[in-house]
């Protein structure tokens, strides 16, 4: 899908066309390019949440060993029990750190007294799956074992991310339904990274800006490594591969009607309301991939936010999950 700047929603068009004339597409050098930029931000947390840095250890046997950095976002003040969620951040898998989610964080933290922990999960460019993935999870198992210290209700431990987050998310989800060691109330998979086969028409030759066919490409090649190309990827590396999506969490998304992943996120929300599963997916015209991170004050994004934080609101009153042998 060749996107013409007609095809963006005007109040995008700008911010849109500048980002795509400084970064055409992610390369791997463009990727470890901007983790040097975002290794600054490490450790600079805003000063309307409490913010604590946790390091676990990962198990034996990991993809990669040493410590796992978490950090745990909670409301200032916390009278009572809340929702708590895991946030994974977005960046193709090969770039990003939970600092650079602040955005989305603060208003589940600040605004509706959530807690977060957000894992610094292991990049594509150091380790490929199930690395991330293998993170991610472990975050989850130690959030839902410090459930009652972090002042979270145990029986509405949620996950969300944007983008490669978002796929993590899904990813997360199957995994966790597969194990039966932690169940997740409600899953929120922002304009998800889902399909590594890249043959959808949103897709093919998609030129949009932040993220395109080549980005995708490239993002894929890292994360899979030699899995790549195969028929061998399992669903949780690339959850648009899920067979039977019965039992999964309910969950919520929205997506730009001109970015390369509109197709496969429709798709899999569209699977997860015929399993069953209670979804609300949103194409919004004009919009690109991650428009609402590049022009957050763009009517667009504040329109999504809204949609979002409306869900998330649901979710908390409808939806909760006791977690197994309670």
């Amino acid at each position: 899908m060749k996107v013409t700047t007609t095809m963006i929603a005007p109040e995008l068009r700008h911010s849109g066309e500048v980002f795509r004339h400084l970064v055409p597409y992610f390369t791997p050098r463009a990727f470890k390019l901007s983790n040097l930029l975002i290794k600054p931000l490490k450790g600079l947390f805003s000063h309307d949440m409490r913010v604590t840095q946790v390091d676990i250890l990962r198990p034996a046997g990991s993809s990669v060993s040493g410590d796992l950095r978490l950090c745990v976002y909670r409301p200032l003040l916390q009278p009572t029990a809340q929702p708590g969620m895991l946030w994974i951040h977005g960046g193709g898998f090969a770039l990003g750190a939970p600092e650079t989610e602040t955005g989305f964080i603060r208003k589940f933290v600040v605004e509706r007294g959530c807690t977060v922990v957000a894992p610094d999960y292991c990049l594509s460019t150091q380790a490929p799956y199930p690395a991330a993935l293998e993170d991610c999870y472990l975050a989850l198992v130690w959030t839902q074992q410090h459930a009652t210290e972090l002042n979270i209700r145990s029986n509405q431990l949620m996950v969300g991310g944007d983008s490669a987050g978002g796929g993590l998310t899904a990813a997360v989800a199957i995994r966790a339904q597969d194990r039966g060691q932690v169940a997740i109330a409600y899953q929120m998979p922002l304009y998800p990274m889902l399909d590594d086969r890249m043959t959808t028409a949103s897709m093919q030759d998609n030129d949009a800006p932040v993220w395109n066919y080549k980005s995708n490409d490239n993002g894929w090649k890292l994360y899979l490594g030699d899995l790549f190309g195969t028929d061998q990827v399992p669903a949780d590396a690339a959850p648009a591969r899920e067979q039977d999506f019965r039992g999964l969490p309910p969950a919520f998304t929205f997506v730009g009607s001109i970015e390369s992943f509109r197709d496969a996120t429709v798709t899999y929300m569209q699977k997860l309301y015929a399993a069953g599963v209670p979804t609300e997916c949103h194409v919004l015209k004009g919009c690109y991939h991650g428009f609402d991170i590049i022009a957050p004050n763009s009517p667009q994004a504040q329109y999504a936010h809204r949609l979002m934080m409306a869900s998330f609101d649901y979710a908390t009153r409808h939806y909760f999950a006791e977690q197994p042998g309670r």
